[in-house]
């Protein structure tokens, strides 16, 4: 390859269309379309959302208990009863009752942990908000101090509200 011809490559390279690696992002727009979901980027914990998932949990697990141990405990019953009788069937039944005991517990309890997890979730949420809430006042009330717009230079800043004179004010006079 000649020298000339790989300068004229590099010049083309390094042109106005060069891709460059993105990180951590989605492209606004592809052909005018918005394909970010929200535009500022943040995390949102809708709580009703978390509610829903957690009361369907919530309705699964009541009936699993109400319905899923009725057909165990009419399995139960029949094996036992196939057991007297000799038959070799019982034995088997009553294995399958022992397993499907097992993943109807195993089930309900996916189901309380799901349901246990959103209210902790829902919960944890709203004392994160208010943790921000708390620290992001505190710092427009320390960054308005500073700001030499929140009054006239020389002059008490409006923002911590007026100073009271103690020395004025003895023995209630």
């Amino acid at each position: 390859m000649a020298w000339d011809e790989w300068n004229q490559l590099k010049a083309e390279a390094s042109g106005a269309s060069s891709t460059r690696m993105q990180l951590n992002r989605v492209p606004d727009e592809q052909d005018g379309k918005s394909l970010s979901t929200n535009s500022q980027g943040d995390l949102k914990v809708v709580n009703e959302h978390l509610a829903k998932i957690g009361d369907h949990a919530f309705g699964l697990y009541n009936r699993l208990w109400r319905e899923g141990r009725v057909a165990e405990a009419t399995t139960d019953s029949a094996a036992s009863d196939l057991s007297g009788q000799g038959f070799d069937l019982g034995g088997a039944l009553s294995h399958v009752s022992i397993r499907w005991a097992s993943a109807l517990a195993d089930l309900m309890d996916a189901c309380a942990h799901i349901s246990n997890h959103m209210d902790y979730t829902k919960n944890a949420h709203a004392g994160d908000e208010i943790f921000i809430e708390r620290r992001m006042s505190g710092i427009a009330t320390l960054d308005a101090g500073f700001d030499e717009r929140a009054s006239e230079p020389g002059k008490p800043n409006g923002v911590y509200g007026e100073k009271e004179d103690k020395g004025d004010k003895k023995d209630g006079k």
